[in-house]
């Protein structure tokens, strides 16, 4: 047993040392920046849109909020499906490929003609989000040297905070103006140079170390990674059944107008991005804590936002808090199972994959069945129990061990 554990640890880093060039593509680094910008503006556009899609198309606002469980749950899969399903492939192809669903999904929404027909074409937007998430840390690995994957991965993933920033206030002021419609056509035009800039950026990237379902089963059964990855669920499923439902929520407590709504969708953007350059930061000085923080500070945002009198300054405010503190979600955990499994770094990621978009799915189905039963209230205070529960289960039994500087393999998760 000994002996298998020490061929391993030799053996990730072997991998990592092995397939880290020498020298940055950093114009590669930022064309992936891209493909997560354009993925999470076309994942999170029906946020924005719920009251007037539900409207156009003749549904309640709980059941237009499963675009977002369908994407999720077509993700969850793709993500564990397509890096084995495509091994003989050239990962840029792969990648390329991916944007081109994307563009399709976009377009083929602004034209759907029922709540129906929009939920099938969602599900090319969920193979593409699962299949590119699942290779992001992967790919991002065999962009720069060990030493940078960090600033890597922060690149990569402040694609998530320009989004928040962006697309979703502008899918809400697009809305207004021009129809739901003309938002998912404006991510189809976001995609469309997003595919120009990765195809002119990416370079050639041969398949390595073929990922298989049984890997990833593998990769989940390794010491301290199932209880992190539960903690990686709780989390996004407390954040998805919040956002998912936060346009009917404002509406009902204050009547925000459109103008306003996008204002303080624009400020939750903001504080976002400002969460994520702050995570790098505070992620090299206490990883656990940052891990326990984030959680604990949504939750509370969330209580505050449903026991404290309603105004448009107070829930701007709370919005911020809320998007500061999520901001670095991402980054922290993709940089923690990063650290964790280096030597099966696709198989980890569509493990990743599958926990987040599992998250999703849940969070967006739990908040309608609480929102038809309990209403919108009922979906905030859920949402922040669930959160409270992630921070005691990560303060309690996730502990990691801050690595090296420069060595991607050298952390440590233990239980």
């Amino acid at each position: 047993m000994t002996k298998c554990v020490c061929d391993a640890v030799f053996d990730s880093r072997h991998a990592v040392v092995d397939e880290a060039p020498t020298s940055p593509a950093w114009m590669a680094v930022f064309s992936l920046a891209m493909g997560v910008f354009g993925l999470l503006t076309a994942e999170y556009l029906p946020a924005s849109l719920l009251t007037p899609m539900a409207t156009q198309l003749g549904v309640s606002e709980a059941l237009a909020g499963q675009a977002v469980t369908v994407t999720a749950v077509v993700a969850l899969f793709a993500g564990l499906l397509v890096p084995g399903l495509t091994r003989a492939i050239d990962r840029r192809w792969v990648l390329l490929g991916f944007s081109m669903l994307m563009i399709a999904s976009n377009l083929l929404v602004a034209f759907s003609s029922s709540l129906a027909v929009l939920l099938v074409m969602r599900v090319l937007l969920g193979i593409a989000l699962g299949g590119f998430w699942s290779m992001a840390a992967a790919v991002a690995m065999r962009l720069v040297p060990a030493a940078l994957l960090p600033r890597a991965l922060s690149i990569i993933f402040s694609g998530i905070a320009v989004g928040t920033v962006v697309a979703v206030p502008l899918g809400s002021y697009l809305g207004e103006l021009y129809g739901w419609r003309s938002a998912f056509i404006a991510a189809a035009a976001v995609g469309t140079v997003t595919l120009v800039f990765q195809s002119l950026t990416l370079p050639p990237l041969a398949p390595r170390r073929p990922a298989r379902l049984r890997t990833v089963l593998e990769v989940l059964l390794r010491p301290g990674i199932a209880l992190g990855m539960l903690g990686c669920i709780l989390v996004h499923s407390g954040h998805f059944a919040l956002f998912t439902y936060i346009r009917p929520f404002l509406e009902s407590t204050t009547g925000v107008g459109p103008l306003g709504l996008s204002l303080m969708l624009l400020g939750f953007g903001v504080a976002n991005f400002i969460g994520t350059l702050l995570a790098g930061w505070l992620l090299e000085r206490n990883p656990r804590g940052v891990l326990v923080l984030m959680p604990m500070l949504v939750g509370l945002a969330a209580l505050a936002l449903v026991i404290l009198p309603a105004s448009v300054p107070g829930q701007a405010v709370l919005l911020a808090v809320w998007g500061m503190a999520f901001g670095g979600v991402p980054v922290a955990w993709s940089n923690w199972v990063a650290r964790a499994v280096p030597d099966q770094a696709e198989s980890a990621g569509g493990m990743v994959v599958a926990s987040v978009q599992s998250a999703i799915a849940a969070g967006a189905a739990g908040g309608g069945v609480m929102f038809s039963f309990s209403g919108i209230d009922g979906v905030f205070i859920a949402a922040a129990v669930l959160m409270f529960l992630a921070a005691l289960l990560i303060a309690l039994r996730v502990r990691v061990e801050a690595p090296a500087p420069g060595a991607a393999a050298g952390a440590a998760l233990h239980l």
